[in-house]
């Protein structure tokens, strides 16, 4: 198929670019690899698309002392493959290998890809994990969203419609960090029926810091602060209490589909939360 005709602005700046999505109803395009497919279904119809990919400056991954900070116009193999990203988030360059197949992770977008917000998609949940913060440019200045506040539901954001993310700001993580990250999909490539991201902060040999986050079995990503809180304080030398694993299924809201059944996904967050667990542990300790 192919889409309907709409109206093609090239933007060079972030400010026309925003001043563009005010032109009736605008969509950004940047790596184009989820709109293009909606387009072509004509799931969406927008009049305007506005191309930011010659926006110079919104590209980069940078080492900001206690942050990095990456360009919306950043392309998933650049966080894969960023010297940077694997030494400060190893989760986060682990996640993107997930990500579809190399021609997608070459073209995609990490300001597409959030805003986006595809409720099985690798990087809204790395966003969750790690508490990244979305800088939105408007045409009334710039404000700030933290990610727990981003996401709202399936395929939704907390973005107005003349907004555009420009970065992305991610604290680093504390000393003595191990991390986990384990997805199920059915073949290479496709979306996750489930996946986990976790870190575990160890103090003598003891969690003083653990997050989870998981994708694939809600409408949004989920941080499991339930768990988390029970995993402060505690060792996991003999392995994850099952309680923990329990806190972590309670959180899932999946859905059955063609893929699979909604007790099949409850039960896999699980048996992945239990393994990603395992992982950060003996990397921290």
């Amino acid at each position: 198929m192919k889409p309907a005709a709409f109206d093609y602005v090239v933007a060079d700046s972030v400010d026309a670019a925003v001043a563009a999505l005010g032109r009736g109803d605008a969509k950004i395009i940047a790596g184009g690899q989820s709109l293009v497919p909606m387009l072509n279904f004509r799931l969406l119809r927008p009049s305007v698309l506005v191309d930011i990919n010659r926006i110079p400056g919104l590209a980069f991954i940078r080492d900001d002392d206690t942050s990095i900070k990456i360009g919306a116009l950043a392309r998933h193999h650049q966080l894969e493959t960023s010297p940077v990203i694997a030494r400060h988030f190893p989760v986060l360059a682990e996640a993107m290998r997930h990500v579809a197949h190399l021609a997608i992770r070459n073209r995609g977008t990490i300001g597409g890809s959030l805003s986006h917000a595809d409720p099985a998609a690798e990087l809204p949940m790395m966003a969750m994990l790690l508490d990244a913060e979305m800088h939105v440019a408007r045409t009334s200045g710039t404000r700030t969203v933290a990610a727990r506040d981003f996401f709202r539901d399936a395929l939704s954001v907390g973005l107005g419609e003349e907004e555009i993310v420009t970065e992305i700001v991610v604290p680093k993580l504390p000393p003595h960090t191990g991390w986990g990250f384990e997805e199920v999909a059915r073949r290479s490539g496709d979306f996750a029926l489930a996946a986990v991201a976790v870190t575990l902060t160890l103090s003598d040999g003891t969690i003083v810091q653990a997050r989870i986050a998981i994708t694939g079995v809600a409408p949004t990503p989920r941080r499991v602060t339930s768990a988390e809180s029970m995993l402060v304080g505690a060792r996991l030398d003999r392995g994850v209490d099952d309680d923990v694993i329990e806190s972590v299924r309670a959180v899932a809201e999946p859905e059955t589909d063609l893929h699979a059944s909604a007790d099949y996904r409850r039960h896999l967050v699980g048996v992945l939360a239990r393994r990603a667990l395992g992982a950060a542990w003996r990397r921290a300790a």
